[in-house]
């Protein structure tokens, strides 16, 4: 259903999405392409499949959900929840499914991969904004709470099995702010941070690599050849940028020595080439396009989409963040791409996605 009276949409949330989308681009192109020389014999390699499985695909869905009428996704949201179910289960299908990097998530049909968990993100962030906007007293667990975690165990029981600790943590967060978002008492926002907290404590237990993991992060000079190289190198990345960085296409790291210098530690690079100036720029630029897109959250017109908006820029910036810290030795490393900069086409393309719908929220908005 398209909108041919409504208002045009936030011209300042377009231009700052164009503008991180574009210095994205540049950033990949310098990050990645000794990396794609190396591996694929092509230095625009990583650039090329961005462009293509991620910028334009992501671009087309942009301009469809900028256009179509956010309303539709509360019409619809059983549907989108229910397929987002499906291509989670299908990483587990023989001959379908993936395996990187000891996780199952992806799936690969018709000569694509694809990472159902970037699909599930969004779709999750459908189906709690249109249950809460429907569930006016969530002081009332048995009725209304219950139902709501019922329908998404699903979801989390499918990623954890992946297992993907990153992308878990990162839809537990946009879960637990909704709820914050929609109003649940305090109380029950600190039982389910507690129970939380347990699980993430489980899922440490049962994966020793996890273990490991963690003790890098609290003494990464312990083994800086093994398990700690990775982020032993991206420090040494970030701290030789200095205040002005070594200039755009001159870091030394991303010569096979920081690894995924193309996906999760492309922050470093970034810092080594630009500094400390232009990155600090960066994560302010990220925190402003965020606090305009809970602007346009909410000033939407109903409760689904203010909802809405504001889990899809939960998601961006909370991800932004989650990845920026683990590279500075803030959080221990989860391996979840920098939105709209790093490499990879799932993300991009339905983060872009997610866009296009809070652009059209934003021309619901009532402020001008």
């Amino acid at each position: 259903m398209a909108e041919p009276s409504s208002k045009p949409a936030d011209r300042l949330f377009l231009l700052l999405s164009a503008v991180l989308l574009i210095f994205g681009l540049v950033a990949l192109a310098s990050a990645s392409s000794p990396a794609g020389y190396s591996k694929f014999g092509d230095t625009f390699y990583f650039i090329k499949r961005q462009l293509l499985f991620g910028f334009l695909p992501g671009l087309f869905l942009f301009l469809v959900f900028a256009r179509l009428n956010y309303r539709l996704l509360q019409k619809f949201s059983g549907l989108i929840y229910l397929f987002s179910l499906v291509i989670l289960a299908l990483v587990f299908a023989p001959g379908v499914g993936l395996v990187k990097n000891f996780s199952s998530s992806w799936i690969h049909l018709f000569g694509l991969s694809f990472q159902p968990s970037e699909f599930a993100k969004l779709a999750v962030i459908i189906i709690l904004a249109r249950l809460f906007s429907e569930n006016k007293d969530l002081s009332d667990w048995k009725n209304n709470l219950i139902p709501v975690f019922a329908t998404l165990m699903p979801a989390v029981l499918l990623i954890a099995a992946q297992p993907d600790v990153g992308t878990l943590s990162i839809l537990i967060v946009i879960i637990f702010s909704m709820l914050y978002l929609a109003n649940t008492p305090k109380v029950y926002l600190a039982i389910l941070g507690l129970v939380g907290a347990i699980g993430f404590a489980v899922l440490l237990i049962a994966a020793p690599y996890r273990v490991q993991r963690l003790t890098t992060f609290l003494y990464p000079e312990l083994d800086p050849k093994g398990v700690g190289y990775q982020i032993n190198q991206a420090f040494l990345a970030v701290g030789s940028g200095g205040l002005w960085g070594l200039g755009l296409g001159h870091s030394r790291q991303k010569f096979q020595y920081l690894p995924e210098v193309q996906a999760d530690t492309i922050f470093a690079v970034i810092a080594e080439e630009m500094g400390l100036l232009i990155t600090s720029v960066l994560v302010l630029f990220i925190a402003f396009l965020g606090l305009r897109g809970f602007k346009i959250a909410k000033g939407a017109p109903d409760k689904f989409g203010y909802l809405l908006g504001a889990g899809i820029m939960v998601w961006f910036v909370w991800q932004s963040f989650l990845n920026i810290s683990t590279t500075i030795g803030l959080l221990p490393l989860t391996g979840v791409p920098l939105p709209l900069i790093s490499h990879g086409g799932s993300a991009m393309v339905v983060m872009l996605a997610g866009f296009g719908i809070v652009a059209n929220i934003s021309k619901h908005t009532k402020f001008n």
